[in-house]
């Protein structure tokens, strides 16, 4: 899978609002109500990440948790880092749900 063009990563941010671009990854940071919920949510997201085989960067700061994406062997953003993207959405979407 090919890395994505400057237009079509610009495109591509559109359709997930909450994450920006930062040289070759795309990032989003997730805020939680304790450290023990964010630990849950990277775990939900380590179970999917190793079902796709596409794995993100993962920084946990207490209450707040940062996932950096790219696809390393394109040496850039790709449409998987995309889907990847709105998965961690859909699970965080689901995860703080009433």
């Amino acid at each position: 899978m090919p890395a994505l063009t400057a237009k079509q990563i610009s495109l591509h941010l559109k359709t997930v609002p909450n994450w920006s671009k930062r040289a070759q990854t795309i990032f989003r940071t997730f805020r939680f109500e304790g450290f023990m919920m964010g630990i849950d949510f990277v775990r939900r997201i380590a179970k999917q990440a190793l079902k796709i085989n596409h794995h993100p960067d993962i920084d946990i700061r207490y209450d707040k948790v940062t996932l950096t994406l790219t696809t390393h062997d394109e040496g850039g953003i790709t449409e998987k880092d995309f889907s990847l993207a709105r998965k961690c959405d859909e699970i965080f979407a689901r995860f703080s749900a009433p």
